[in-house]
């Protein structure tokens, strides 16, 4: 029986949803547009086997052609990424890091992440994460510019002696000094993971630095610009190795049982088909052109006037100062924008002058419209329509109290509703879209 036939409530949702994503553009850093073999990978019988453990040492019987699939994910990870040992059984980026910790560190120890508002990941130390709740966290920051600050980083693990050291974010736009942070990491004592969930695509593709060479540890999700399913993997490095030889079985237990029961097969399956995707020229050619992207993008943004953090990025991602028109504008764009059909998301800045519920930055990314087909000439008519977005609700501003802003937030919802200047540009912005099929979707 079709899903159409067996649920038609939950297939009316998913065709609108098919809609949404047809007609609008994605413009989220962690969202992508997976290929329809991945796809069809996912909706398939390995969902129905049960496999806890690891190929050749499972709990369950009837695991002869898991174990292939997962030894298939392992070997492609291995090769794309150049490292001895991948585990791919993570549901998702946060389980990931929270088995580096598990795998590294004792409850109590000091551990080091950029600091979430600073553009940072919450499980990097964030004080309501457990990983900053289990574990004593010493963030580190970025300077007025938006560049890590280098010398805080190595002046805080001198003073406090970590014994894990995390790169990488969730809204920095400028490439990752890797190098740097393992001679700090290595004059400390320290291990030194490396969070890659967003650039993880750019580093196959050659687009970004690698590392590696670098960290002892690598985690990534298997989404974003790797455009694979929801999932995640942990990399341990040949460093990783030379600094602990039994770090890979220790990651491996960290994941099962430490934190997990039975992987969930068809994501690994489909993980497979995305690494192999990931092999072929084309995909080296996509994530240059990924960075080629969001460079126009935030070129023709600062044209349109608009202020971007560290001026430019060298990645996929931008990050957009709202400040100069009030702060606390980056609710007020991300729903408006929504009303046109383009997705982004809200964020704080450095030096947030009022707090991730009503932050003053927008993030950017050029990904999902790049694996749609859009170059150079599309991202311009982008920045155009946001700079129009952004002019017709200049108006609105952040009230300091609260019910006066639930109060102003309700007008301005309705006001973006029957905006006619809007209503146009959602026209426009379909028009392009119809261009430019998605994937699995048409």
């Amino acid at each position: 029986m079709t899903l159409a036939a067996a649920d038609p409530e939950l297939y009316a949702m998913l065709e609108r949803e098919r809609a949404r994503q047809r007609d609008g553009i994605e413009l989220i850093p962690s969202e992508n547009y997976v290929s329809a073999a991945v796809l069809e990978a996912m909706g398939t019988i390995f969902t129905n086997k049960y496999s806890e453990g690891y190929p050749g040492r499972r709990y369950y019987g009837g695991n002869e052609v898991i174990d292939e699939v997962e030894r298939l994910a392992q070997a492609r990870a291995r090769a794309l990424f150049g490292v001895p040992h991948v585990n791919v059984q993570p549901y998702s980026g946060s389980p990931a890091n929270l088995a580096v910790y598990l795998a590294t560190c004792q409850p109590g120890d000091v551990i080091m992440g950029q600091n979430l508002p600073d553009g940072g990941h919450l499980t990097h130390g964030w004080k309501v994460s457990a990983t900053g709740i289990y574990y004593r966290s010493v963030p580190y920051h970025v300077r007025p510019d938006g560049y890590i600050d280098l010398d805080e980083v190595r002046a805080l693990a001198r003073a406090h002696r970590p014994r894990l050291i995390w790169c990488g974010a969730t809204a920095y736009v400028r490439e990752f000094p890797f190098a740097r942070f393992a001679e700090i990491a290595d004059e400390v004592g320290a291990y030194f993971a490396a969070d890659i969930a967003h650039i993880a695509g750019l580093v196959v593709g050659g687009a970004h630095a690698s590392p590696t060479p670098h960290a002892h540890v690598v985690t990534t999700t298997t989404h974003k610009t790797l455009r694979g399913p929801r999932g995640a993997m942990i990399l341990v490095t040949e460093r990783g190795l030379a600094k602990d030889p039994e770090l890979a079985e220790k990651i491996d237990r960290a994941i099962f049982p430490g934190l997990q029961g039975g992987p969930h097969d068809h994501t690994t399956a489909a993980i497979a088909v995305a690494l192999g995707e990931a092999a072929r020229p084309e995909f080296a050619a996509y994530a240059r052109q990924v960075v080629a992207n969001a460079k126009a993008l935030g070129e023709a943004l600062g044209e349109h006037g608009f202020t971007l953090v560290t001026g430019g990025t060298d990645n996929h991602m931008l990050l957009v100062d709202l400040t100069p028109g009030g702060p606390g504008r980056g609710t007020f764009m991300q729903e408006a924008l929504d009303t046109v059909g383009i997705t982004v998301n809200k964020n704080t800045i450095p030096g947030e002058p009022v707090s991730a519920f009503y932050p003053s930055g927008v993030r950017l990314g050029t990904p999902a419209a790049t694996t749609r087909g859009m170059r150079e000439p599309e991202m311009r008519q982008l920045a155009g329509w946001i700079r129009r977005v952004h002019d017709e609700i200049r108006g609105y501003q952040l009230p300091e109290e609260r019910e006066a802003r639930h109060r102003t937030l309700r007008e301005f919802r309705a006001a973006v509703r029957e905006s006619a200047a809007l209503a146009a540009t959602r026209d426009e912005v379909r028009a392009l879209c119809r261009r430019f099929p998605v994937p699995g979707i048409g």
